[in-house]
Order: C-alpha cells, then sequence, then structure tokens
C-alpha cells in the first residue's frame, strides 16, 4: 500500500510539474531583405500540432506544453529556422527573428539602411504597399517588366505597351515623370524630363530585393518629383551566403533566357562577392517587328571590417536593343491587333557561303531603341554608437545609346496586307530603298531635297554623379533625428547621327555648316559606349545641357507607445545651362532655381489594432529643363516669361485595421497641383500651297500650356487576409476624380525660328478630366500551398472611368470625348519547389492576360494604345 501510494506521489508531482512547466513563448517575425515584419509566419513546436502564426506586426504568441524545446518558424519562399525555447523559470520573449528569403538573395548584407526611405523606417504611417523579392522573382521575369508586378496596387495603372522596356507608370493619375522612382535610394528619373525608361533597368527584377510603392507624399526625406507618389527599388548587395544559381527561363514568341549567379559567401575577413549574368533575345514582344535582345551584368562586393562600419560595391547594367511601334488606329487595331509598319527584312550577302555565295536575311527596325546604362554605387554605414550612424551612398551611370528613326525620303513598303482600301500598310521595304538609292547620282543623298533615305540614331548620352548622405540620431528613446545632404551633377549631349546608308556613300545638307556626312554607328548598346559620332559627323541637332543639384534635407519624428508624429523638411538649388554646338556654337547663361518641400503627419494607435494618421506636405518643385528653354533643340533662349516653380500641396487621411491574420488599409487623399507649364510638340501647315521647292511643308512646333492646374482627389482600400495556412488573400478598390481647373494660355511657336505662331489666352479648362490613367481600378487576388512545394496563384485587375481627350486639340486637351470601355486582365501562376539535402529545383509558369483581352488602354498623339493578348513564361531553375 506504501508503495502504490508512494507511486500515485510521483506521478501527481510530475503532472504538478509539468503543469506549472507550461509557458507562453513571444517573439517578433522580420523579413531579412526588407527589414519590415512577415505577416502569416508558422510557428510551431516541434513534433506537435502545437502552432500559431504571426500577425502583420509580425509578433506570435504560442503557448508550449514542456519546460524547454524547438519552435519552427517557417514562411512561403523563405528559409526557415529552428529556435530553442526554455519556459521553466517563466514566459520567454525570443526577440526579433529574422527570416531570410530561401533564394538567391537571401542573407543579403544590409546597406544604405539610413539613405534608403522604406516607410518601415519612419513610425508615422503613410499609403504604402511592399513587393518583396519571392513575388518579384516569380511574377517579374523575362517578357513581363518590373513595373508589373505593382499594377496589382490601389490607385496604380502599368501601360505595358509593345515594346520591350517601354512600359508606362502612373501613381493616382500622374505619370512617371511625376512618380519618383529610386534605387537603393538614389534617383533615377531623368534630371532633364523627369522620365523613367524602364528598357534601362531590364535586369531589375533578377537583382530586386524589394520594390516599395509610397502612394502621396512617402517617406523620402529628399527633394524629389513625387507628385504621385515613390517607388523605392532595393537592390541587392553582395550575400553572406556562399551559394548560387541557374535558370532558363521561354517564352510565347520564342522568348529565351538564361541566368547565372554565384555568391562566395563572407569570409573569416569580411569579406563576400556576388556576381549575376544572363541574356535574353526574343523574335517579339507580341506585336509585329518588335524584337529584342539583351544582357545583364552585376557585381557586387561587401567588406566588413568590424561591427561599426559596412562597405558595400556594386555595378550593374543591362544593355539591350529592341523594335518598337506607335500607336495604331482603331480601324488598324480591329484589323490585325498585332500589326507594326515600322519593320522589315535587310540581306546580307555571304560570297563565301555555297557555290556561288548567298544572301541572309535579318529582321530590322525603322524605330526602335539601343541603350547601355552602367551604374554604379558605393555604400557606406557607420555605426558611430548605440544612438547614432551615419549612411552614405556615392554614385554615378553612363548613359550610351538612343533611339532610331527615318530620315530622307518617304519609306517605301511591301505590298499592303489588307488591299489598298484597308486600314494596313505594308512593312519595310528594305530592298527597294536601297535600289532607289543606287538610282542617286554620286550617291549622296541630300536631305533638303528629300533625296535618298538612311536610317538615323537620336543619341541621348549622359553622365550623372551624385551623393546622399544621411546621419541620424536618436535625441531621446522616443525622440529621433537626422539630417542629410543630396548633390547631383548630371550632363546630358545629344545629337543625331547615321546609322545605316541603305547603300549610298553620303549625306548632304542636313548640317548648319553644310558638311558632308560619310560615317555610321551601329545602333549596338555596346558598341555605343565608346563608338559615337563626332562632331563633325552630326546631323539636324548638337547640344548639351548642365544640370546641377544640391540639396539638404532633416526629419524629427516622436514615436511613443500610441502617438507618433513627424515633420520635415528640404531645401535645394538647381541650375540650368546648354551648350549649343550646332548653329551658333555658345553658351546659355546659367540660371538657378530654389526649390524647396515641407511634409509633416502624427499616427494614433488604439490597443493596437486601429491605427488614424494624416499627413500633409507642401512642394515647390523647380520646372524641368525641358520647360526651361524655347526649344530645347535649337535655343539658348530661356522662356519668356521665365518658367516660375510648381506648386504642389497633397493632404492625406488614412485608418488601418490589423488583427490577428487580417489587415485592412483606407486613405483618403487630395493633391493641387499649380502653376504647372506643360511643354508639347506640333506640326502645323504654314505653306497650304505645296510648291517643288517646299516638298515637306509641315513645320515641327513647340507648344507651352501656362497656368496649368490638376486637382487629383480619391480614396483607395486594400485588404490582406491570410485565411490559413495554405491560403492568402488580397484585393483592393481606388476611386478618384482628376480633373483640371481654371483657364490657361497657349502659345506656340517654330522649332526651327522659334518664332510665335500663334498665342491663346483664356482657355477654359474647367471639369475636364485627366486622360492618363482609369480613375476606377479594383483587384482580388490568391495565393494556394497546394500540396507541400506545390502552389498557385491568381490576380484579377479591373479599369474604368479613364477619359479620352480632344483629338483636335493641340497641346493640352480642352474637353473629353468620351471613355475608354472598361475591361479586365487575369494572371495566373504556378509554382513548384523540388528540394534536396542542399539544393532545389524550382518550376514556375505564368500566363499572363489569360482570357486574351485586347482591349484599347490609352491614347497619345499617335493613336490608340492597347493591352497585349495572352502571353506566358515558364522557368526552370536550380538553387545550390
Amino acid at each position: 500500500m506504501k508503495k502504490i501510494t508512494f507511486l500515485f506521489v510521483v506521478i501527481l508531482m510530475a503532472f504538478v510539474g509539468e503543469t506549472y512547466a507550461q509557458g507562453v513563448v513571444t517573439g517578433t517575425v522580420f523579413d531579412g531583405e526588407s527589414n519590415a515584419p512577415l505577416p502569416g509566419a508558422n510557428v510551431v513546436q516541434l513534433r506537435t500540432s502545437n502552432g500559431s502564426s504571426t500577425d502583420f506586426d509580425g509578433k506570435f504568441s504560442l503557448k508550449v506544453d514542456s519546460p524547454t524545446g524547438t519552435i519552427n518558424i517557417s514562411y512561403v519562399g523563405f528559409g526557415s529556422k529552428n529556435i530553442e525555447y526554455d519556459v521553466t523559470n517563466g514566459d520567454q520573449d525570443l526577440g526579433t527573428i529574422t527570416l531570410n528569403l530561401d533564394n538567391s538573395l537571401e542573407e543579403i548584407i544590409i546597406v544604405g539602411t539610413g539613405v534608403i526611405d522604406l516607410a518601415d523606417d519612419r513610425k508615422t504611417p503613410i499609403a504604402v504597399s511592399t513587393i518583396r523579392a519571392n513575388e518579384i522573382q516569380e511574377k517579374a521575369v523575362g517578357n513581363v517588366e518590373l513595373p508589373e508586378i505593382i499594377k496589382s496596387t490601389p490607385s496604380v495603372f502599368v501601360s505595358n505597351q509593345t515594346g520591350f522596356g517601354d512600359g508606362a507608370l502612373f501613381v493616382r493619375g500622374f505619370d512617371d515623370t511625376n512618380t519618383a522612382i529610386l534605387l537603393n535610394g538614389q534617383p533615377i528619373n531623368s534630371q532633364e524630363d523627369g522620365r523613367v525608361f524602364w528598357s534601362n533597368w531590364a535586369g531589375l527584377s533578377d537583382i530586386a530585393n524589394a520594390v516599395q510603392v509610397q502612394r502621396g507624399l512617402g517617406s523620402s526625406k529628399l527633394a524629389i518629383s513625387s507628385v504621385g507618389g515613390t517607388v523605392n527599388i532595393v537592390m541587392k548587395a553582395a550575400d553572406r551566403k556562399k551559394g548560387g544559381f541557374a535558370r532558363f527561363l521561354g517564352g510565347n514568341d520564342s522568348y529565351a533566357k538564361g541566368t547565372l549567379a554565384y555568391d562566395t559567401g563572407m569570409n573569416d575577413k569580411g569579406w563576400a562577392f556576388s556576381v549575376l549574368v544572363d541574356y535574353w533575345q526574343a523574335h517579339r514582344k507580341w506585336a509585329e517587328g518588335t524584337f529584342g535582345q539583351g544582357q545583364t551584368y552585376f557585381f557586387a562586393a561587401g567588406y566588413k571590417p568590424n561591427e561599426e562600419h559596412t562597405f558595400n560595391f556594386l555595378v550593374t547594367g543591362a544593355p539591350q536593343k529592341h523594335g518598337q511601334r506607335w500607336s495604331q488606329s482603331d480601324e488598324i487595331i480591329a484589323a490585325n491587333p498585332r500589326y507594326n509598319q515600322h519593320w522589315g527584312f535587310t540581306e546580307d550577302f555571304n560570297p563565301t557561303a555555297g557555290s556561288n555565295g548567298q544572301y541572309t536575311s535579318n529582321i530590322e527596325t525603322e524605330r526602335g531603341n539601343y541603350y547601355h546604362k552602367p551604374v554604379a554605387n558605393l555604400n557606406w554605414d557607420w555605426t558611430i554608437s548605440d544612438k547614432s550612424e551615419l549612411s552614405s551612398v556615392l554614385y554615378a551611370s553612363w548613359g550610351r545609346g538612343g533611339s532610331i528613326g527615318p530620315r530622307g525620303a518617304r519609306t517605301l513598303r511591301t505590298d499592303d496586307p489588307d488591299g489598298d482600301d484597308g486600314p494596313l500598310r505594308g512593312q519595310v521595304d528594305f530592298r527597294a530603298i536601297e535600289e532607289r538609292n543606287a538610282g542617286i547620282t554620286g550617291g549622296i543623298g541630300d536631305n533638303e531635297a528629300r533625296e535618298g533615305y538612311v536610317r538615323r540614331n537620336s543619341v541621348n548620352n549622359h553622365q550623372w554623379y551624385g551623393l546622399i548622405s544621411n546621419f541620424n540620431t536618436e535625441l531621446t528613446e522616443k525622440i529621433s533625428w537626422n539630417v542629410g545632404v543630396d548633390f547631383r551633377l548630371y550632363r546630358g549631349d545629344h545629337f543625331r547621327q547615321i546609322t545605316d546608308f541603305h547603300g549610298l556613300q553620303g549625306w548632304a545638307n542636313d548640317r548648319a555648316d553644310g558638311g558632308l556626312i560619310t560615317e555610321t554607328f551601329d545602333s549596338d548598346p555596346w558598341s555605343a559606349l565608346f563608338n559615337f559620332a563626332d562632331e563633325d559627323q552630326r546631323v539636324e541637332y548638337d547640344y548639351s545641357e548642365n544640370i546641377n543639384y544640391q540639396g539638404a534635407f532633416s526629419q524629427i519624428e516622436y514615436a511613443g507607445d500610441k502617438f507618433s508624429a513627424f515633420f520635415q523638411g528640404a531645401v535645394s538649388n538647381q541650375s540650368f545651362k546648354r551648350e549649343e554646338r550646332f548653329f551658333n556654337d555658345e553658351e546659355s547663361d546659367l540660371l538657378n532655381k530654389i526649390g524647396y518641400n515641407l511634409k509633416g503627419g502624427f499616427g494614433y494607435t488604439i490597443e493596437d489594432t486601429h491605427t488614424l494618421y494624416l499627413n500633409a506636405g507642401y512642394y515647390s518643385r523647380q520646372p524641368f529643363l525641358d520647360n526651361v528653354f524655347q526649344s530645347i533643340r535649337t535655343s539658348n533662349d530661356f522662356v519668356q516669361p521665365e518658367v516660375d516653380n510648381e506648386d504642389i500641396t497633397g493632404v492625406e487621411l488614412g485608418y488601418r485595421f490589423k488583427m490577428n491574420a487580417l489587415q485592412i488599409n483606407f486613405n483618403a487623399y487630395y493633391t493641387n497641383w499649380d502653376n504647372r507649364v506643360i511643354l508639347s510638340s506640333g506640326r502645323v501647315d504654314l505653306n497650304p500651297v505645296q510648291t517643288p521647292d517646299d516638298p515637306d511643308d509641315d513645320t515641327n512646333t513647340n507648344i507651352f500650356d501656362r497656368g496649368v492646374n490638376q486637382i487629383h482627389m480619391g480614396a483607395e482600400a486594400e485588404f490582406v487576409y491570410n485565411a490559413a495556412s495554405w491560403m492568402d488573400l488580397k484585393g483592393y478598390i481606388s476611386g478618384g476624380s482628376w480633373r483640371f481647373n481654371g483657364e490657361i494660355s497657349k502659345e506656340e511657336y517654330n522649332d526651327d525660328t522659334n518664332e510665335l505662331i500663334s498665342s491663346e489666352a483664356g482657355l477654359d479648362l474647367n471639369g475636364v478630366k485627366v486622360d492618363t490613367a482609369p480613375q476606377f481600378t479594383a483587384g482580388l487576388g490568391t495565393k494556394v500551398n497546394v500540396i507541400e512545394g506545390l502552389s498557385v496563384d491568381a490576380n484579377i485587375n479591373y479599369y474604368a472611368q479613364h477619359y479620352l481627350d480632344d483629338p483636335d486639340s493641340r497641346g493640352l486637351q480642352t474637353k473629353n470625348v468620351g471613355k475608354i470601355k472598361p475591361f479586365s486582365l487575369t494572371d495566373v501562376g504556378l509554382t513548384y519547389n523540388f528540394k534536396f539535402d542542399t539544393s532545389k529545383l524550382v518550376f514556375r509558369a505564368n500566363v499572363y492576360n489569360v482570357f486574351d483581352e485586347v482591349r484599347q488602354q490609352s491614347t497619345d498623339d499617335f493613336g490608340t494604345l492597347f493591352t497585349n493578348g495572352v502571353t506566358f513564361n515558364g522557368s526552370l531553375s536550380y538553387k545550390f
């Protein structure tokens, strides 16, 4: 009996011991790439079914049933981690746990943390959406450009065009000239006109760790063109972990791409190196004649000598060449939506081929683009103390290349594919053009007489150097302050050169000095780095501009448990100077413009679930160089009266709800953009009676619309729901009212002589809708983990309320003439991971525009833009 009693007591004590040994393990899981909380991560006690998941702040709480043990933390696309715990003496907080991407970009050395303005670095909320590296790697591959991955975002519209790299991005109705694009914190919008040419950045999808879309005022402290918003692209750095991958990708229209990447990992002396190279080509991007070919290269070297300093140097580039087509009329789209009249075949004779030699055909374009833009930057992060750090980036880029176009006599074409009465025209007949050129006496073409046909390159070479440095310190436990500088030096050289004589021996009467052109230069992105025309071999125009920028910025922020507030400001000086070499070999005066911005806001969080915030800002933004001079191609004269700064006022109100696996964001915004000057080009017939001495009686003109006021207001809502460990849902809806306000004046000048052709005042724009993008968008997406290693995803996006402008208006539209028919686009994808001991094989398939919806997308001065039909790609990656 005593033994039984003793055994009962032992069992009871063991049971009580185990009961009291139970405890709660907590922690916060972060994405190692974007340094942001990772919601929906799975947290499981090993060898049990006991589990939980992180909320939208990355936090978890798991009640464990043993005093010691191990929990596993995992998330799809990230490497999992096992963490030991011990609750013998009470609950345990494991602190911050970082998961790194389970692909080629994992465990990067994070550099430039004080320069790259991610929204998570500022406690006061903004309207923001973030796309992480695993989604970029899955969806922005091959024949899909990087902007495509952010199209499922409120108030964002991506016009994909029909040539490789020719897409356009719009945020809240503002195009990319008024949406700041930052690469590792450095601006990449053109210093001349704010444009972003995505063909120059074709390799970013391979080396991007995250893309963050900050709509509206954003969190950037720089004085940048973020009228619509800011897109921050974070590149990878030298990888700490040893490994690499090889990938092959194929798609429709003979698209093929191969990629190799390798990371040495960090050695015991603190060095790490990463390299990536790829090659791609396709005979078209859905539309005829839009062939493309290019490469990507990336090299990074990281050095961490101690805990205080981190250095990273990288150089990357994406040389490419692709064929283009202009917008098409509705009649052409109805007849053949793939049609393009700007291409044909050239024939090269190889006398050594076969018994008598033979001709080989090569596809060529009359309208195309070739460019090579190497970019290098050096980051230095210095941890001065526990409370202070200094981050700096020194960067440079050298752009070389331009666009291809015809010059001289009219283009000869093959027979119309739909007959003489149809809307289609034949493709370029380069053989017939060479036969016509062969009949010209002496083989010298004449531009003034329009005798002979050549193709020319519009060259746009530039050098851009910059420095951004930011010092950040914690003044108190709740107050942080930073201050920094932003310097940019830019020089652009613009001229035209001949790329193909098509049988001619020279080209005359296309220079102010009457000189004869006898040299040609390849439309090749690699040779363009060093081989371009000397001044005596340039045609039509030849000028340069220098744009120098000096700025300073600062921000102070209070972040308490519930309440946060910030105030930031920036001031800058921007100078413009133009050098004319073609007509008078003179320099313009130096024009300086002072600009500034002020932003402030606050946020308040209730019960860690509800957050309210209000942000407001004012920009005094310097005009673009293209609006400063009377004629950007021919004149050193400044526009009179002088163009003033643009005035931009923005206010946004937001609400964020977070609970467990559900997050809902709502934003309302108001943007008033005043005192704009819009420059556009046109053509007028100044001599309605055509004579033999005046065969081309259309005159190029520059049109200045002054005093333009735009008001953009609207609301956005989005949600993300981790419905289960195997399924995620997300959706959004946004609606806006984007319109012009007030009256404007209009001036039109002869581009050759700068003489005023016409002038109008008091043109009423009240109520005219902005026609850049659809004013209503909505979308829904899901990702489902079917079985271990297999997932499928799908997204649908809907667009409506896209207004059309008056096709007869010159310059800015003065009325609307209808709307584009609403349309939707559906994409689906599938991923399968084959895991091995130390490596992984990943298969990915995408189908874009599954239902082959070819719809009118927008319009411009040349005609109608429309969506591509169904496109697809598939990739196989081996990661080791």
